[in-house]
């Protein structure tokens, strides 16, 4: 199959790509965690587009491609705007097929948060990636003051992230680590804050969201726990959920060694619901 790689930005200037094949049956949007940005999700989009679904990719603000000062996401509601953003765009440029988003980690909370606001009218189910939820790292102290903090100095590094935990292929960590258009900083008190204020009010939103889910997490994640999954199993109103846990799996279980395994279950469960 010939596969077509597009890149434009929004009105908004935030970066977005496509990977397209043809006469798809589906249309995935993906959306990509923290410090990272889409570009680094073309071999998920290769194997999607291998069976029958375009994908769709933007940076998030202060990421990748995107505008803004590095590792900011400037706000929870500006991420989702640009999700928002170009699901409607793909949708128009790729009428008449189901949609489904894809999201990872932070990029995972914030397809929460989107799926559990107004959607596009053709979103017809989530894949949510070991997604931002646990916020018991925090402690009572931090969570009071980092409204504050990040009002008054937003860009300040607050959080380093353990890039050894992310896949247990060495490459994918070196290709990380080498990926200039990743930030390797800690975490910015305005992504951090943003991240911990919508996790916590995520359970009240959840029972709203009646559309099918796959949740998928790795079962040796030491960035998310695992346990971060249960937030969605203990809250989310849809009747059509599957959760799946990979024993053994890192953070990122399409960059694991049995990613071919991960993706391959991501497109049987697209497939039964398109």
């Amino acid at each position: 199959m010939t596969e077509t790689h597009a890149e434009d930005r929004l009105d908004s200037g935030q970066y977005w790509q496509s990977w397209s094949g043809e006469a798809p049956a589906g249309l995935v949007i993906v959306v990509h965690g923290v410090h990272e940005h889409g570009g680094r999700y073309s071999a998920v989009a290769e194997r999607l587009v291998a069976a029958g679904y375009d994908v769709y990719a933007v940076d998030h603000p202060g990421h990748g491609r995107s505008p803004g000062k590095r590792g900011n996401i400037t706000s929870m509601a500006a991420a989702v705007d640009g999700v928002d953003a170009l699901t409607r765009l793909a949708a128009e440029r790729v009428p008449d097929v189901p949609v489904f988003v894809f999201g990872h980690s932070l990029g995972g909370l914030i397809a929460l948060q989107y799926l559990t606001g107004k959607p596009a009218g053709r979103v017809r189910g989530g894949v949510i990636s070991a997604p931002a939820l646990d916020t018991s790292a925090a402690t009572t102290v931090q969570k009071r003051l980092a409204p504050m903090v990040s009002a008054l100095a937003p860009n300040l590094g607050m959080l380093a992230l353990d890039l050894e935990a992310i896949s247990r292929d060495p490459e994918v960590v070196r290709a990380y680590r080498a990926d200039p258009l990743n930030y390797l900083g800690k975490m910015t008190a305005r992504t951090g804050t943003e991240l911990m204020l919508t996790a916590t009010a995520m359970p009240s939103r959840l029972p709203g969201l009646t559309l099918p889910l796959f949740v998928l997490h790795g079962g040796a994640d030491r960035l998310v726990p695992p346990a971060a999954a249960d937030v969605v199993r203990e809250h989310v109103g849809s009747p059509d959920v599957t959760f799946k846990i990979y024993e053994g799996l890192y953070h990122e279980p399409h960059n694991e060694p049995e990613r071919d395994q991960v993706l391959a279950d991501i497109v049987s469960w697209l497939d039964a619901h398109r």
